[in-house]
């Protein structure tokens, strides 16, 4: 399954057969994405690979270890190492093929904005889970 940015600066491709996608509503995705909330997956590195562009990444993070990196030429988010360590977070709007994608997990619901009336597949989760590694278990 590949994916690029906006510009198509920035192209990957990862290795599955079924996506399982995570929504997040916290305030910080939101600002990151622009939306109500960010829709993405998380893959395991060995099925994740740059095509072309991840020299022309840019990241950004808080103290707090929240991070985005995106195109430095569209500004689009792209992937990036999870906690830097051996998952990437793709966000799942850059995907160009989501046929087999579902929706299986609500983060953060119980801090949503207030216009956001999404309706929320799969598991709701008032906050990120204690258990972040089952959580992406899951995804798997």
């Amino acid at each position: 399954m590949r994916g690029q940015c906006l510009c198509g600066a920035v192209a990957f491709e990862i290795d599955c057969e079924r996506l399982k996608l995570y929504q997040c509503h916290c305030s910080l995705c939101r600002r990151q994405s622009g939306a109500a909330c960010n829709a993405a997956t998380i893959v395991p590195g060995e099925r994740f690979r740059w095509l072309q562009g991840s020299n022309r990444t840019s990241s950004w993070a808080k103290p707090s270890g929240f991070r985005t990196d995106f195109c430095a030429t569209c500004g689009s988010p792209v992937p990036n190492s999870l906690r830097g360590g051996a998952y990437q977070w793709v966000p799942a709007g850059l995907l160009e093929e989501t046929t087999d994608a579902q929706v299986v997990a609500q983060l953060c619901w119980a801090s949503r904005a207030s216009w956001d009336v999404s309706t929320a597949p799969g598991l709701l989760h008032d906050a990120v889970p204690e258990n972040f590694g089952a959580f992406i278990n899951a995804l798997l």
